[in-house]
């Protein structure tokens, strides 16, 4: 019974928190901690990633008026690791960039590693995305494969939470595997305890979120063998 049970529940709540801060307390504050065997295997890949995300972000501006096309103000990296989009995208594009990181090790790695960018490190908040409460308000809310290590309702939460800290105009990107399921299902993976949603289960919490998407893409030229990646970008209604 107990496995059936275990069987039947959706897969976000086979999240466990504990399980999450064990496996990353494990891995080294490193760029092969972070992106692990994908970047054994493909050096390539972080390079390309940040590529993509800057051509997104050009992309999404372009509608703009062309007085606001300069730095942004303020930006926030959830899940930001050691700073690798931080400060290799976010601080190019940001006057301020904030992080969050529940990790202590690599919060202070990301301090440091924030530092060396063009722009210039705000607030580095050691919290969980699930009890981050923003206190600033931002251009843009970065996220970037972090959110399935939240279950369905901690992040509509966590995104109902960046909506209210958005400035006018302003954008929350999440940036995530989508699941390739053949029967359209998300996928838990219990290695790092998070799962990876389809592309119509984060339509559905976003929209549960009170928010609208302005623009989607899949991230183009990574290897075939890994998962799509998609971007999506949302503002409030």
């Amino acid at each position: 019974m107990a496995s059936l049970e275990s069987a039947s529940k959706p897969k976000d709540l086979h999240i466990s928190q504990a399980d999450v801060l064990a496996y990353w307390n494990a891995v080294p504050a490193t760029a092969n901690g972070m992106l692990g065997d994908m970047l054994r295997q493909y050096p390539q890949i972080s390079r390309i990633d940040l590529r993509g995300s800057l051509n997104f972000l050009t992309k999404l501006r372009l509608g703009k008026d062309s007085t606001e096309r300069g730095l942004l103000d303020r930006g926030v990296d959830c899940g930001a690791g050691i700073g690798r989009v931080t400060a290799g995208f976010l601080t190019k594009l940001c006057r301020v960039v904030d992080a969050v990181e529940p990790v202590e090790k690599f919060a202070k790695v990301a301090r440091e590693i924030i530092l060396t960018g063009e722009g210039r490190v705000g607030e580095v908040y050691v919290v969980g995305l699930q009890d981050w409460i923003p206190d600033k308000k931002y251009d843009i809310i970065w996220n970037q494969w972090c959110l399935g290590y939240l279950t369905d309702e901690e992040l509509k939460q966590l995104l109902t939470r960046c909506k209210a800290a958005l400035k006018g105009g302003g954008w929350i990107v999440v940036k995530e595997n989508i699941s390739t399921d053949i029967e359209g299902k998300g996928i838990f993976d219990k290695e790092d305890s998070s799962v990876t949603r389809t592309d119509e289960k984060f339509q559905a919490l976003f929209l549960e979120a009170g928010l609208v998407m302005v623009k989607t893409e899949l991230q183009t030229s990574f290897p075939k063998k890994l998962l799509p990646v998609r971007f999506y970008a949302l503002q409030s209604h």
